[in-house]
């Protein structure tokens, strides 16, 4: 799409550094940085039922039905984002914005729907953690108090849930990339985080 020509992607799974890279990018060559995981409640409230079904039956759910009573493989096929559901509005944010680099990081960057954006295949570029790397940044953050597995009645098993879920999604991001010919990064320990920073920039050509 020729009015995001200067947007650079940075997709993958949960707890890869997504976000982490992005603001890097963002301070070090002073771009523009769209969080999408930022927009998700501001997007929600935009949607209604038949434009996003499956973030409706989600937000009806609690905390046990969406974390703890569901199998990971129906956890993943009926999660909304990964649907791709109101990606659009991604789209229509990012056009809104000034014509100038940006860089846009978040789960919901799928490589269907983002590859018919690029003006080039080398704007985009997926992270695909690896569990053992995935899970100690998913710790990290719950020291922080961060984690909504412990508003569920067994966190253990609703931690289970998603990390079986998430390990689903990462493949199945390996495939899509593979198969669109895109570029996906496998992120594991002990891989500093300086040597993504400089994987992902080399691939930009920055």
């Amino acid at each position: 799409m020729a009015g995001l020509r200067h947007v650079y992607w940075i997709g993958g799974a949960p707890g890869a550094g997504k976000s982490t890279i992005a603001r890097r990018m963002a301070a070090r060559y002073g771009w523009q940085h769209y969080a999408t995981d930022d927009t998700m409640r501001a997007h929600a409230a935009r949607t209604t039922p038949a434009m996003a079904p499956y973030l409706h039956a989600f937000l009806a759910m609690d905390m046990d039905e969406r974390w703890v009573r569901r199998s990971p493989d129906v956890m993943l096929e009926t999660f909304h984002w990964f649907r791709g559901e109101a990606f659009e509005l991604i789209v229509e944010d990012l056009l809104a914005l000034p014509p100038t680099p940006c860089v846009v990081d978040g789960l919901r960057l799928l490589p269907d729907l983002v590859s018919p954006l690029l003006g080039a295949p080398d704007q985009a570029v997926w992270l695909l953690p690896t569990p053992d790397f995935r899970h100690a940044a998913i710790e990290g953050r719950a020291t922080l108090g961060e984690s909504f597995i412990h508003r569920t009645s067994d966190p253990a098993r609703a931690a289970r849930n998603l990390a079986e879920r998430d390990r689903m999604f990462t493949s199945r991001l390996r495939e899509d990339t593979a198969r669109l010919g895109l570029r996906a990064i496998e992120v594991d320990i002990p891989m500093p985080e300086e040597d993504l920073f400089r994987q992902v920039t080399s691939f930009f050509r920055l």
